[in-house]
Formats: structure tokens, sequence, C-alpha cells
């Protein structure tokens, strides 16, 4: 039994493996608080004592964190309950996956595990588009190099980002438009930043492939990965749960 914990910016998600399926998939605020690591050691006991994993044998806890804050806080919790240490992402961990890249210590773990994720479960050149906080692409190569990612601000950061730093224009909700002109205020900023990511990603796509190989396919993630129904048949597969699989698979090859 593994249980997989993954630390994003904009939220915390907890999964328990079974052995053969994900049988639980909790998610709570990404919170930076002083008092946050009360927080979660009250709601992760409550919804283990409740999934009724604890008392009982200690799963094997794994934790991708790309929030330094809440590392050593859900560290200490982790181990606590289950007496135990988990095991922490990091670079180094999965031997099989190379990084070609200038340093990477400051790879996040959840593209590193989406990186193994991918390597595994399909064995040939990927790019992984994962839409979470940020939109990135990591890009891998069969025999196992990471080769490089990029980044750009996700769908809600910038719809955010648009809210917070003017002064008319609203928070809208994530509806694909069915037209790119915008008849008012929502339909405009809805199509300028759907239907243009929708651009931004097949450009991306295009242009990874042009220095890398035609061959390389893509796979989606992240908790946005189906808000862009235009981008499903650029894609060779969409698995929201991508970035767990990878924790998962991790944890396996490091207990074996």
């Amino acid at each position: 039994m593994v249980l997989a914990i993954d630390i994003g910016n904009s939220n915390v998600v907890l999964a328990l493996h079974d052995g053969s399926v994900w049988s639980q998939v909790w998610r709570l605020p990404t919170l930076t608080e002083p008092d946050s690591p009360m927080y979660y050691e009250k709601r992760l006991t409550d919804i283990l004592l409740e999934a009724g994993i604890i008392p009982g044998p200690a799963p094997q806890v794994i934790i991708s964190s790309v929030v330094p804050q809440l590392t050593a806080p859900f560290l200490h919790i982790t181990e606590h309950l289950f007496g135990k240490p988990a095991l922490k992402v990091a670079p180094p961990i999965y031997p099989k996956l190379k990084l070609k890249i200038d340093r990477p210590n400051e790879i996040g773990t959840d593209l590193l595990a989406n990186a193994v994720a991918a390597h595994y479960l399909f064995q040939q050149d990927c790019i992984v588009v994962d839409f979470g906080t940020a939109l990135t692409f990591t890009t891998v190569s069969a025999d196992g190099h990471i080769l490089g990612v990029a980044i750009a601000p996700g769908l809600k950061t910038a719809i955010a980002s648009l809210f917070h730093k003017t002064a008319q224009l609203p928070e809208v909700p994530l509806t694909l438009p069915t037209s790119p002109i915008g008849k008012n205020t929502e339909h405009a900023i809805q199509s300028g930043i759907l239907i243009g990511y929708v651009g931004l990603v097949r450009h991306m796509l295009a242009e990874i492939r042009r220095e890398v190989g035609p061959q390389y396919i893509a796979i989606a993630t992240g908790g946005l990965s189906a808000v862009l129904t235009p981008l499903q048949e650029d894609f060779h597969q969409i698995d929201p749960m991508l970035t767990l699989e990878g924790l998962r698979i991790i944890a396996e090859t490091q207990r074996k």
C-alpha cells in the first residue's frame, strides 16, 4: 500500500494505492500560514482515521513537494503518524531517468514524477504537458533522459492575474467560448485565455518536435487537462493521475 502526497502550489493531493488501483484521493488547499502544519496534521489524521488506514499496517509514504514551507511539516507529520520516515522525492531518487539539464536540483519533483510515469508507461519519446498552477512541457526521450522543460502561467494563474492586476476585469469561469470574438467582458477574457492557450500548447508542441523530432507523443495531465477540449486530438493520452502514478512507481522501485 502506497500513500502518495503531492504538495502543489494550489492543492495538496493525497492518494492511497491499494496495490491495484487508487482507492482513495483527497484534495486540500495549499496553505502556508504559520499555523498550517497544525491544520494539516489534524486534517490528515482525520482523513486517515475515517479511511481506516490508522490504526493499521503503515503504508509506504512518498512525498513530492514544490512548496518548501510545507515539505518539512509533512515529513514530520507522516513520520509521527506512521512511525517511519516518508520517502522524499528528489532528482537522484529514480536512477532510470537521466537529467540532461543545467541544474538538476531545480526541477520540480512533480515534473520528475510526470517524467517517471511517462517513461515507465509509454516507453517512447514523450512530451508531458501538465495543466496546473503552471503550464509545463517536460520532454523525455525513450532512453530515459529528461531533455528539458518549458514553463508558462497556468490557466487559472492567467485569469487570476488579470483579475488582481486590473481595476475592472472580473475573475471568470474556465469555460471555453464558442467564438474567439468576445461580446462581453467575461466572454472576451475566456476567448483570449482559453482559446489563446489552445494555440500556445499547439505551438509549443510543434516547436519542441521541430527540435527533437516528430515522433514525440504528447501526454496531458493536471487538474485542468480536460478543460481545453479542442486539444484532445493533440494528445496521445490524457491522464489526470499521471503525477500520482509517477510517485507510486518511484516508491515501488525504491522498495524493491
